[in-house]
């Protein structure tokens, strides 16, 4: 036996029905899509959609409140901080501030202010300057001698600038 005499078992791979080729193959003209009407038509899409009546996904009761000035912080975890600082890419001599960790890659864009967590180890000696930080962050930079100093977002635009 070879390769090119190989073939599936009979009849387990019917033949394709050859959409709108003419009346004699049973599919012809319409297409099987009857007549007229927005689904016989090409580009149709009615998901969700329910004839008129009121869609399942319109009566179900909604729930919760999404809050139009909520604030998005950029995270950043002690353990990923000690990691740039060991790299070379932070200096742990000099102030750490956002636009020094935005520069160094650690925080892509800082969006609302950075906020630090404990997350991972820690254990340099350095000065932070953040939005925001967790209690346990705070008490994990100044056990590693350091100090982190939580600054409202405003002032450090108007520093900045």
């Amino acid at each position: 036996m070879k390769l090119n005499e190989l073939s599936p078992a009979e009849g387990s791979t019917p033949k394709k029905k050859r959409i709108g080729r003419g009346p004699g193959s049973g599919k012809g003209k319409t297409a099987g899509r009857g007549i007229k009407g927005q689904k016989s038509r090409s580009g149709v899409a009615l998901n969700g959609y329910e004839g008129g009546q009121m869609p399942l996904y319109m009566r179900l009761p909604k729930r919760g409140f999404n809050k139009p000035n909520r604030k998005s912080w950029a995270v950043v975890n002690l353990g990923i901080l000690q990691k740039f600082i060991d790299a070379g890419k932070i200096d742990a001599k000099q102030p750490i501030t956002e636009a020094v960790l935005v520069e160094s890659g650690l925080v892509r864009r800082k969006l609302d202010g950075i906020r630090v967590l404990a997350k991972g180890e820690f254990g340099a000696k350095v000065d932070l300057q953040v939005s925001g930080a967790s209690k346990s962050a705070v008490a994990a930079v100044e056990k590693a001698g350091g100090s982190l100093t939580v600054t409202s977002s405003a002032a450090t635009e108007a520093a900045a600038e």
